[in-house]
């Protein structure tokens, strides 16, 4: 039996810089395979001196899993140790439309919102990918693998889930940050995309509402899934509202542990 790690990867970036990437390995046995849940936010999802914000736990995750269904996932977390600000841009996609600001920023702070959630997911599927499937006992294909995130990485991967449907049969996509967006821009890409994929992946959507964040959040969350009601395959959705939990890691911690074990099954 070959014991639970996790590695450390330093793969290059697109500003020219080299990003941390963590991949946890569970106990297994010599020639076993699993398959990997790809993530944002990989500072905060293992339990060590490395976390800032809470975590999400997803090595006991994992291990409670394997205990009780015998079946267990590699988790890839992707580091984001910069400013807030740098986060919400290479989380947030230009492609899908118009930022709308609200009406009192100001024209600097406008300046410094650089939408380039494209990049992210190109250095994902080219750079992160490739390297976590040569070098680690992982399951390819589309129905092996998924993505998580949260908050700014929950648009993400709504994002990425909805971009490469040939690639991702399931995503958690927590506390999205919809409201990014203008309302119309939104949903003709959510249309749009919905029309396009013929293997719809499936969409474990989540969010809170017991801090003034994630009651805005809501809102955008409610609105945007009832255009999926409209457009996606029923069976492959579904929507958790819980008025009771805040805006962090204790409550996606929860959601993880359901997404993990119906992405199992």
């Amino acid at each position: 039996m070959i014991s639970e790690e996790v590695y450390t990867l330093s793969l290059p970036y697109y500003d020219n810089t080299n990003r941390k990437v963590r991949v946890y390995v569970p106990e297994h046995e010599e020639g076993e395979t699993f398959p990997v849940i790809y993530m944002t936010d990989g500072q905060n999802l293992f339990e060590d001196d490395t976390v800032q914000f809470g975590c999400w736990y997803t090595r006991e995750a994992v291990r409670a899993e394997q205990k009780s269904s015998g079946k267990g996932a590699v988790i890839v977390g992707i580091h984001n140790d910069t400013d807030a600000q740098q986060r919400a841009n290479e989380l947030t996609p230009e492609s899908i439309g118009e930022i709308d600001f609200p009406a009192d920023i100001p024209e600097e702070e406008k300046k410094r919102h650089i939408a380039s959630g494209e990049k992210f997911d190109d250095f994902l599927i080219n750079t992160v990918m490739p390297a976590v499937e040569e070098q680690f006992p992982v399951k390819t294909g589309r129905e092996n693998t998924a993505f998580c995130g949260s908050s700014s990485g929950g648009l993400e991967s709504f994002y990425i889930a909805l971009s490469h449907p040939d690639k991702f049969s399931a995503a958690g996509v927590f506390s999205p940050v919809f409201l990014m967006y203008k309302k119309d821009d939104l949903e003709n890409w959510i249309r749009t995309k919905a029309a396009q994929a013929e293997n719809a992946p499936y969409l474990y959507m989540y969010v809170g509402g017991a801090d003034d964040l994630e009651k805005q959040l809501n809102t955008d969350f409610q609105w945007v899934y009832g255009i999926l009601e409209d457009c996606y395959p029923e069976e492959q959705l579904k929507g958790v509202v819980k008025p009771e939990q805040f805006h962090n890691e204790a409550a996606w911690e929860i959601e993880f542990k359901e997404l993990l074990h119906t992405f199992l099954l």
